[in-house]
């Protein structure tokens, strides 16, 4: 298989033995900018997904390179929680020159923990998920990149297993703003009550998680990462992706609260 190109928005396409045919095109209103999920690139896509002329990876890997800008702390190594933020702590380490070391590994024979009826299973499962590698990280400083934290609940066994195992410090970065919406848009997002970010325990949520520090990544800084090499690519030449973006734009609704559409109620 190849990468043949995008479906653009509000295109219908027919793809026969033959051709790729497009059927019609249904146009935005003139002048809305397009809004195009933003938490694909944070979580939702694959890796090697490739949105709006980009790879989503080197997307994750700026979004760690923005966040070492905005949250550097002293510290030894850089890591992730595997596999959810790996470019993101690729791009954190290379930014900060820490060493980037795996500090955990994925045990291949347990399900999802996601799915777990209750909370004390999900936590159970997670300690049940990963291995510790502490030769790795014994008697260091840790820098854990996480992709997002939503509800709070699977990061603190994470850390406490880290502390038990050597770890002298854990410092929590996550390269995404905090969720404090919900998406109306089609993705099935907790409901506020059950967000951290809107959880009394947010404003001391290192404490809450058992973690040094936690800072997220700043909607701005997600923004620009995003955008960083469309806009690169819009300015070496002004006909490419002109009829595909528009006005270029990505809904941050579930961070910032500010829909693309109007809500009917």
């Amino acid at each position: 298989s190849r990468y043949y190109r995008e479906v653009l928005p509000g295109e219908i396409v027919k793809i026969s033995r033959h051709d790729v045919q497009t059927l019609d095109v249904v146009r935005r209103p003139e002048g809305d900018p397009s809004a195009f999920c933003i938490f694909e690139y944070v979580y939702f896509a694959r890796p090697d997904s490739i949105f709006e002329g980009q790879m989503v990876y080197s997307v994750r890997k700026r979004c760690g390179q923005q966040l070492a800008i905005e949250a550097p702390v002293e510290a030894d190594l850089v890591s992730t929680v595997p596999e959810s933020a790996t470019p993101a702590a690729l791009g954190y380490a290379q930014k900060c020159g820490l060493p980037y070391v795996e500090v955990l590994c994925k045990n291949r024979y347990v399900g999802r923990t996601f799915i777990q009826p209750n909370m004390r299973l999900r936590q159970l499962g997670v300690a049940k998920k990963f291995g510790v590698l502490s030769d790795n990280f014994k008697g260091k400083r840790v820098v854990l990149i996480d992709d997002s934290i939503v509800r709070g609940n699977t990061i603190s066994p994470i850390i406490k297993l880290l502390r038990e195992s050597g770890a002298i410090e854990v410092h929590i970065r996550v390269a995404s703003p905090p969720i404090r919406f919900p998406c109306y848009m089609g993705i099935n997002i907790p409901t506020k009550e059950e967000l951290i970010a809107n959880r009394p325990e947010f404003h001391d949520l290192a404490n809450y998680i058992g973690a040094d520090s936690v800072v997220y990544l700043s909607v701005e800084g997600l923004v620009s990462s995003v955008q960083e090499s469309i806009k690169a690519r819009q300015d070496n030449n002004p006909k490419t992706h002109k009829s595909f973006l528009g006005k270029l734009g990505h809904c941050t609704a579930c961070l910032t609260g500010d829909y693309p559409v109007e809500l009917e109620w």
